[in-house]
């Protein structure tokens, strides 16, 4: 059993100019900080928790004849507390997006990310079983990578760039990045050549449309793109 080892491969950093060469670069993106606040850090649903308590305590403080000035002190309270970790995810969704580059090439797919220690992980494409795109709102997406078994990496190494909830196989993901049909298709015609197959046809993607053994629609569906 072998594992695919994080590597800091200065070359990448300023592709595509100092590719190895031979090799071609087909595309390089980054995670939507929005994107990623909202879908994978879930602020949207913090913030709803956190009013819905704000909601109660007013409702409560009011049934109990609490003086108006004591419930407004204790909404503020309620309020910065509430702030406090939906405004630090925020900012880390930000931090995530501006130290994250995703790539593909002929070859290959690399993830360069990290805040305190960056690094890159190379992934060959002999050492990808198949991959899969979520869609999200907008045309923003998920890309996923199911590794051969064999080759394994550790799923906090990844976070947040790895297929939620999957500990024991983890999947290294591209995370809320734009047009992501374009570049699940990028991605599926360049492992299909990698291994001299037919290239597969961009599959049409209609809201709640569902394919024989795929299911699909605009949020929160997972479709292959290449196996």
């Amino acid at each position: 059993m072998s594992a695919v080892m994080p590597t800091v491969d200065e070359s990448l950093r300023s592709l595509p100019e100092r590719l190895p060469k031979g090799e071609r670069l087909l595309w390089q993106g980054a995670p939507d900080w929005r994107r990623l606040a909202l879908n994978v850090f879930h602020i949207r649903g913090l913030a709803l928790y956190f009013g819905a308590i704000i909601a109660y305590c007013l409702v409560a403080a009011a049934m109990d004849g609490t003086p108006l000035q004591d419930a407004a002190l204790s909404t503020a309270k309620l309020s910065g507390a509430a702030l406090a970790p939906i405004g630090f995810l925020t900012v880390y969704a930000w931090l995530v997006g501006r130290s994250t580059t995703y790539l593909i090439t002929d070859q290959r797919v690399v993830m360069q990310f990290g805040l305190a220690l960056p690094m890159t992980i190379n992934l060959p494409f002999g050492k990808i079983e198949s991959a899969a795109l979520k869609h999200n709102a907008k045309g923003f997406g998920d890309v996923s990578l199911l590794l051969n078994s064999g080759d394994k990496l550790a799923y906090l190494v990844l976070w947040p760039h790895v297929r939620p909830w999957r500990l024991a196989r983890s999947e290294p993901m591209f995370r809320a990045i734009p047009d992501v049909g374009r570049v699940g298709q990028l991605l599926a015609r360049a492992l299909a050549a990698s291994a001299d197959m037919p290239a597969p046809a961009a599959p049409e993607r209609q809201p709640g449309h569902v394919t024989p053994g795929v299911t699909t629609g605009v949020t929160g569906s997972q479709t292959p793109v290449a196996a």
